[in-house]
């Protein structure tokens, strides 16, 4: 899944990202609006982290997504 679908679904994981970076607040999670650069920002901001550990994350985090998504479309298939 490229970065523009996870940002028309942002609405949806939101509450993903939230767990997942507990430190976002309601307030960052909608100026994020989707938009990686804007995620990538808040973690640095608020972790104290650099760039790249911040994007790391954030790749890791969506390929977690894709590979979901993967699994369920072979159960689909196999089913």
């Amino acid at each position: 899944m490229n970065w523009e679908q996870a940002e028309s679904k942002w609405y949806q994981w939101k509450g993903l990202a939230k767990a997942k970076w507990a430190r976002l607040t309601d307030s960052d999670l909608e100026f994020i609006a989707g938009k990686r650069d804007q995620l990538v920002g808040k973690i640095q901001e608020r972790y104290g982290v650099a760039k790249d550990e911040a994007e790391k994350q954030v790749n890791e985090w969506r390929a977690g997504f894709d590979a979901q998504l993967a699994e369920h479309r072979s159960a689909r298939k196999a089913g």
